[in-house]
């Protein structure tokens, strides 16, 4: 994602492109350039009642189809507002409610079920235990810091209970 500079001196960007597993991060990255360029309010207004110029929802748009692979297009080409737009690709990559809320379940259920084996290194496990607690976080469900960190710790093997303990 780099800037360019226009001949007026405008900063453009470059936007990143989407894939099948990015879908969290390539979302972020699109809302801030478009935030930093003060069209975000075409995806997400803060006054429902406010009509969108369409000059501005056709800039989005223009930088969304810029951000999607080419296979994607077609299905995306059909909506007719860069918020139908942005919704259908979260559709497709997020998933329908029901799958969403199902996805959530199985990361909770390998989140609880998850322990440390005795030869397994320390940040190696905590870095399982936060991508699945992102991938929780992603798909929109909350996960209190406090309850990550006691389940790190009942998951830790009898050598680390001193540690455990001290920490708690």
């Amino acid at each position: 994602m780099n800037a360019i500079k226009g001949k007026d001196g405008a900063v453009g960007h470059s936007y990143p492109m989407l894939a099948r597993s990015n879908y969290t991060a390539w979302s972020l990255k699109m809302k801030v350039c478009m935030q930093a360029q003060g069209v975000w309010e075409a995806v997400e207004k803060s006054d429902p009642k406010e009509a969108i110029a369409i000059k501005t929802d056709k800039v989005v748009l223009a930088a969304i189809y810029e951000g999607i692979p080419e296979d994607m297009l077609p299905s995306i080409a059909e909506k007719k507002s860069t918020k139908e737009a942005w919704d259908a690709i979260k559709m497709m990559c997020v998933g329908a409610d029901r799958v969403q809320k199902a996805k959530v379940q199985t990361l909770r259920s390998e989140f609880e079920a998850l322990n440390m084996k005795e030869t397994e290194n320390i940040d190696d496990f905590s870095m399982k235990l936060n991508n699945i607690v992102s991938n929780i976080r992603a798909l929109g469900d909350k996960v209190e810091e406090s309850y990550v960190v006691k389940k790190l710790l009942r998951a830790i093997p009898s050598k680390f209970l001193q540690i455990a303990s001290t920490i708690e």
